[in-house]
């Protein structure tokens, strides 16, 4: 079973209004299991990054003078998700973009992307899981354990990673991103419970604590009215 935990940084939220796909960051799951063959891009939006999507993710027009264009990656990121289960934190946003990417090549030979993966929107899950409550990534890693002190602003690689420790978690399996092949080992990984109980030591009740255990049946089968047999 191969998944791919994607997430996107974009220029702002509308591609209709010129908006452009910056980042694109990926890891792989094959039963369950990382396999540290990540997908990571950066990519020339053709036109300014804004200052206000610069203080989500901290990716300015300068940095990406010098990254290929959506058409010089496009080949390589949709061979890599080909014929996989794509899991997406709120799976239209991400999906809108990279759709209008496509659409805007020419020719387009890929379509769109769900005609070659199988789409998963993450946050819908987590709707149903835990209706009635904030949902974001941010959210769920807080109810949900995950460490992200390393998180200090958004990234698509970084947030692929998150999501992956959170889509295990909420999906009731494997909870340890560990890499494809690797073994766990009574050290380091889980503890073995033994079957074996040890043998238990029977005290005895001494003569004077016998008497008054009796003293005080006589007491309670009194007050009672009833005769006790214990």
């Amino acid at each position: 079973m191969r998944q791919i935990l994607l997430d996107t940084e974009t220029t702002g939220f509308d591609p209709k209004t010129g908006d452009k796909i910056i980042e694109i960051g990926a890891v792989e799951l094959i039963d369950r299991k990382l396999t540290n063959n990540n997908y990571h891009q950066y990519i020339q939006p053709e036109r300014e990054v804004p200052s206000d999507a610069i203080l989500v993710h901290g990716i300015t027009t300068e940095f990406l003078e010098d990254k290929p264009v959506f058409l010089e990656i496009v080949d390589s990121f949709m061979e890599y998700v080909a014929g996989s289960e794509l899991i997406i934190h709120n799976a239209p946003f991400d999906v809108g973009f990279i759709n209008h990417e496509l659409s805007l090549l020419y020719p387009n030979k890929w379509g769109k992307i769900e005609d070659h993966c199988q789409i998963t929107d993450s946050l819908k899950m987590a709707r149903k899981s835990y209706p009635g409550q904030r949902n974001s990534l941010d959210a769920l890693c807080k109810r949900l354990g995950i460490d992200t002190s390393k998180r200090t602003l958004h990234g698509a690689l970084l947030d692929s990673e998150i999501l992956a420790d959170v889509y295990l978690i909420m999906t009731g399996g494997q909870t340890k991103l560990l890499l494809k092949g690797d073994e766990y080992t009574n050290k380091t990984k889980h503890q073995t419970i033994s079957t074996e109980h040890p043998t238990l030591k029977i005290l005895m009740a001494n003569e004077d604590e016998l008497a008054k255990h009796q003293q005080k049946i006589l007491k309670i089968s009194k007050q009672s009215g009833l005769k006790l047999n214990w």
